[in-house]
């Protein structure tokens, strides 16, 4: 990663070395080492993100109201952007691409699974944890970095379109009638949302399990990184995403509802207060759709020849989109005993 170093440079003129760092399957990202703290250099995809600059301004703006509370009442680190020698919060390449330094948050480890009930019930509290701290920054302080990120009506439209067009030896038939059986779920939270029935507020917009940060001895979560969505939307993306995340069994695409119960207990025990009884109604909706849309996106990009998420060869999309329509089916399976589950959580919490 010689290559890196004179960019690397520019926002530190120590660094002397760039390691690869994490498996996001959008941006590039690297550890630089320096002869003081080291810290995280990331170019960030403006076919994602075509505005990156937005980015900036909304990191820069969370990090400014966390700042403004007592030290005490914080239990979250979030990364901090790192200024260039010229004092610029981003620099371009010769490509013209941007890239940006934020602080490392070091002696930390992200998961790809969890071990236990005990990393999971820190998960849901670090979620809600970080819900609470945003929850009174007026969401019209951030800009939308990611328009119609997670808005499922149009990824279903968007499929509608693809499919017309693809080529007939890339459709599955396992996922277009999955699809076909449920497309109604796309709609349930944007029709709230519409309704007045789930305000905007501030989400994390991607808070898939490998985003937490636990301590080294896993016993507490310290940090929560991957910022680029944080943007105004509804909490239940956030809370459908990580359990999404975490309740997935690989091995056999199943939803592990002892998991489920560990997150959402301790996220409502930290952001319950501010919930409304519609937030609850929509719980399971969400718990739903995630699986469901990010399944849809999966195979609509698999139609459209893998242009937007990486892959490590041909069939990846494809094989991702079918374990999330299975993980959906087995959500659906344990309809009755989830909405069991969140009546309970409405009840304590009403206690």
């Amino acid at each position: 990663m010689t290559e890196l170093l004179p960019i690397a440079r520019q926002f530190s003129g120590s660094s002397a070395a760039v390691l690869p760092l994490g498996n996001g399957l959008i941006n590039e990202t690297y550890l630089v080492t320096t002869a003081t703290e080291p810290f995280v250099l990331q170019c960030i995809n403006a076919r994602v993100f075509p505005e990156p600059e937005t980015i900036l301004t909304n990191l820069t703006e969370i990090g400014r109201h966390i700042d403004s509370k007592a030290p005490d009442k914080v239990e979250l680190k979030i990364p901090r952007l790192v200024k260039s020698s010229d004092g610029l919060e981003s620099v371009r390449d010769n490509q013209g691409r941007l890239w940006r330094a934020t602080t490392y948050i070091a002696d930390t480890v992200s998961l790809e699974s969890l071990g236990d009930l005990r990393e999971a019930r820190q998960t849901g509290f670090a979620l809600g944890h970080f819900h609470r701290l945003l929850s009174d920054l007026n969401p019209a302080r951030l800009m939308d970095t990611l328009p119609g990120f997670h808005i499922a009506p149009a990824y279903l439209a968007r499929y509608r379109e693809v499919q017309t067009i693809a080529d007939p030896q890339r459709i599955d038939p396992e996922c277009s009638a999955f699809i076909e059986r449920h497309q109604m779920f796309a709609e349930d939270l944007e029709a709230a949302k519409s309704r007045g029935l789930l305000p905007l507020r501030i989400i994390h917009g991607d808070p898939k399990l490998n985003n937490f940060l636990f301590a080294r001895d896993r016993n507490k979560v310290v940090g929560l990184i991957d910022l680029d969505t944080v943007k105004p939307g509804l909490l239940h993306y956030d809370i459908g995403d990580c359990l999404r995340s975490c309740c997935h069994r690989i091995e056999n695409d199943a939803f592990d509802p002892d998991i489920g119960e560990a997150i959402l207990g301790s996220y409502l025990g930290e952001a319950g207060h501010f919930f409304t009884d519609p937030d609850y109604n929509y719980l399971y909706a969400s718990i739903r759709l995630i699986p469901f849309e990010l399944g849809l996106r999966f195979y609509t990009d698999h139609l459209e020849g893998d242009r937007y998420f990486k892959v490590e060869g041909p069939g990846q999309n494809l094989d991702r989109a079918l374990g999330q329509f299975r993980l959906c089916a087995s959500i659906l399976g344990q309809e009755r005993a989830i909405m069991g589950l969140i009546e309970s959580l409405r009840g304590k919490a009403a206690n």
